[in-house]
């Protein structure tokens, strides 16, 4: 289940995170989506979708920071 827009994407991630945030959360989840659909490509017991979360949550985490319950980009 890609999603197209961010609208699409679940509202708590949508709540957290700002839209370039988003913007990073929905490319790597659509990637993910992609590279894990067969279940040989993931480790463990976790569902596609499962994974794709986890794989977007990690790329947001590489650029964004959460100060003080906000998500804020990390300084280079």
């Amino acid at each position: 289940m890609p999603y197209q827009r961010l609208s699409d994407l679940p509202q708590p991630v949508r709540d957290a995170l700002p839209e370039a945030a988003q913007d990073i959360y929905r490319a790597a989840f659509n990637s993910a989506w992609e590279q894990y659909k067969e279940k040989d490509a993931r480790q463990g017991e976790d569902s596609r979708e499962e994974v794709a979360h986890k794989v977007a949550w990690a790329a947001v985490k590489q650029k964004y920071e959460k100060d003080g319950g906000h998500w804020q980009r990390r300084k280079q």
